[in-house]
């Protein structure tokens, strides 16, 4: 299982997994309130909670390659700080009261070749069936002490860099406030680790992992009642976006060298409903690391069907989907190069990530760009979203 995997499961796994939490929130009777304003609004940002798990797990050989690297149990413990919600914004009910926070987890790889990985994510915690299971997605960086090094450490061919991104998922069945705030979770997660080719190799790691360990919910005397929002209709007129985004990857030939790369979006967006957004457009690429696969496989595969005058840049088209929770967004995009003069990969390639509103128009994400399961680059992105370009008539009820 890779990164790509683990974020369409995200993607499209939590429409239903907030309906069916909403389904069994309502059942349990917990919609005390359907006005317009929560009780006890000013101790909202007083009611978190903190979580300490020991995790035990195996690296799953996902490819052959990293055999050599998979020589005993992995171990992990995994702290969280988590801020619930309870209502005060719209997003927050549809979602059936998910909460956002911070974590860090600390894994000993089991191999003196892997090391020890030290990671600090943002993440989001779902909840279903009663609220008794919990569903956590995790993004961030971890900080690999035993990377790849061509002298001192040959055998790692997982990670080619000390940096590399980190994404998680768990589920756990959670019980909160069970004697004087303290309550506990026990469930399975995977750890995934990836440089996304900023430098080779990357052939990655995924753990998987069971866990179990405690949680203290603070203010506990002061939770308050949730605000369960009347359900309506939403859209918003066809908007048109522009993004720029920059990123660093090195081909799959070790030492070939990091090169920049940039891509340029356009598309036309729809809002459909008060959770989804749907996408399509056109982008250019100009990856400047082509230049150089060029002229090796010139080079060095002088059967290959390349003369060395080939552009580098490529075009696409692209179809998508954006999932809302507020201010953040999950971007899932799948496109086809229309214009690639150079063979690299597939022509079919897919765009994963985050996005967070700045302003009422302005947006920045992070995305990794991949070709199937096969990752090309993370980039950091800026967009603009010109509004009521296309007049319209569908109401924004």
């Amino acid at each position: 299982m890779t990164y790509h995997v683990l974020m369409l499961l995200v993607c499209y796994a939590l429409p239903v997994v907030t309906a069916l939490g909403q389904a069994g929130f309502a059942k349990a009777g917990f919609s005390q309130s359907n006005s317009n304003s929560t009780s006890n609004d000013k101790n909202l940002d007083k009611i978190f909670t903190i979580d300490a798990s020991y995790l035990y797990g195996t690296i799953l050989q996902h490819n052959p390659d990293i055999s050599h690297l998979i020589t005993d149990h992995p171990t992990a413990i995994l702290l969280s700080y988590n801020r619930k919600t309870y209502g005060g914004q719209e997003w927050q009910s549809r979602y059936n009261f998910p909460d956002y926070g911070f974590s860090f987890a600390y894994q000993d790889m089991k191999n003196r070749f892997l090391g020890e990985a030290y990671g600090a994510y943002a993440h989001y915690n779902f909840y279903f069936f009663n609220r008794n299971m919990q569903f956590r997605v995790g993004q961030g960086i971890s900080y690999m002490t035993r990377p790849f090094d061509v002298d001192s450490n040959p055998q790692n061919n997982a990670y080619g860099t000390r940096l590399t991104s980190s994404t998680y998922l768990l589920g756990n069945y959670r019980k909160e406030n069970l004697f004087h705030g303290f309550g506990f979770q026990v469930g399975a997660s995977i750890i995934h680790y990836s440089n996304a080719n900023v430098r080779a190799p990357n052939n990655s790691t995924n753990t998987w992992l069971f866990n179990a360990g405690v949680n203290y919910t603070f203010n506990h005397e002061e939770i308050p009642e949730y605000k369960i929002w009347p359900k309506r209709k939403y859209t918003e007129p066809i908007g048109l976006t522009a993004v720029a985004r920059l990123g660093f990857n090195e081909s799959d030939y070790r030492g070939s060298g990091q090169y920049p790369f940039y891509d340029f979006s356009v598309y036309l967006d729809k809002r459909i409903n008060i959770k989804s957004s749907l996408h399509a457009g056109l982008e250019l690429f100009i990856a400047e690391f082509l230049k150089e696969y060029r002229d090796y496989r010139v080079n060095s595969f002088p059967e290959d069907d390349i003369d060395g005058d080939e552009n580098f840049q490529r075009a696409g088209i692209f179809v998508g989907h954006e999932l809302h929770l507020g201010k953040t967004s999950l971007l899932s995009q799948l496109g086809y190069y229309y214009y690639q003069p150079i063979p690299f990969e597939s022509r079919f390639y897919n765009r994963l990530g985050l996005q967070r509103r700045l302003t009422d128009n302005i947006f920045a994400s992070v995305t990794v760009k991949a070709h199937g399961a096969k990752a090309e680059g993370v980039s950091l992105g800026i967009g603009y979203r010109f509004e009521n370009i296309f007049k319209s008539k569908l109401e924004k009820l």
